[in-house]
């Protein structure tokens, strides 16, 4: 792939992997670094594309555990594996290679739709007001992954709860995404709810990311999602966070835990 592909969407990154002897190669994915590593929710997008690229007959997504295990340049090398294919789950591992080092490791599970023993409905937003009412947020300059996002605020300026970071997010340019990749890329798009509660400005970094996908059909209005993310506990410099996302109708389509590192 050539310098060009920093230039592309991110989905055509995706599509475009080149798969050189037993690995998927992306490289110059400039436009989603953050400081020295890439954004997450992007490295674990593209661990996923390679998945879709190896073993496309694979049923839908339904949870992943990722472990971000060192930074992730702009050039990476992915390794799928199969695990274990049963008749109805099947279990992959990703190792994202970055400069020869693993980088990140993820463990995915995909399943097909059986006959329900019983049902729970995902939960909605209580008195949800619509993102078309919601005040943008200006893009921050420089060169960070958020120039990818519109945002939008989801609470009243002034009224944020402690511990808890909540916005509205929509990718600029999904072109070649469906919607299962698009919570994949975006799911991790928050600074974690413990930002609200340093005492000073600091580094932070995730250390792993765990989630489960609420239905396998995810859809939304206009490519709008409503993100949360809550400190459930933050003490030693270590910090637990509970992530949810919900579409624009207000019904949830993805939950998370994350441990997250507090440094400064």
């Amino acid at each position: 792939m050539s310098s060009a592909a920093s230039t592309l969407a991110i989905g055509h990154i995706g599509t475009g992997l080149e798969h050189v002897g037993d690995r998927f190669v992306a490289k110059d994915v400039n436009g989603w670094l953050q400081g020295r590593t890439m954004y997450g929710g992007a490295s674990t997008f593209l661990a996923y594309s390679a998945i879709r690229k190896a073993i496309p007959d694979l049923p839908s997504l339904r949870a992943a555990q990722i472990g971000f295990v060192a930074p992730v340049g702009a050039d990476v090398e992915i390794a799928v594996s199969v695990m274990r294919q049963g008749k109805n789950i099947s279990q992959i591992q990703t190792d994202l290679y970055c400069e020869g080092t693993l980088a990140q490791r993820g463990m995915w599970i995909f399943g097909g739709a059986r006959p329900a023993n019983g049902s729970v409905t995902a939960s909605k937003v209580a008195g949800l007001t619509p993102v078309e009412e919601r005040e943008p947020i200006p893009t921050p300059a420089g060169q960070h992954f958020v120039q990818n996002l519109e945002m939008r605020y989801a609470e009243a300026k002034g009224g944020e709860r402690p511990g808890v970071v909540s916005r509205w997010i929509r990718l600029k340019d999904r072109d070649g995404l469906d919607t299962m990749a698009e919570l994949v890329l975006l799911g991790d798009a928050l600074p974690p709810g413990s930002i609200r509660a340093m005492e000073r400005s600091g580094p932070i970094s995730s250390i792993n990311w765990a989630f489960t996908l609420l239905g396998d059909k995810p859809a939304t209005r206009d490519g709008w999602w409503l993100l949360e993310s809550t400190s459930n506990h933050m003490a030693e410099g270590f910090d637990s966070e509970t992530m949810r996302m919900w579409n624009a109708d207000g019904v949830e389509v993805m939950r998370g835990l994350q441990s997250v590192a507090i440094f400064g």
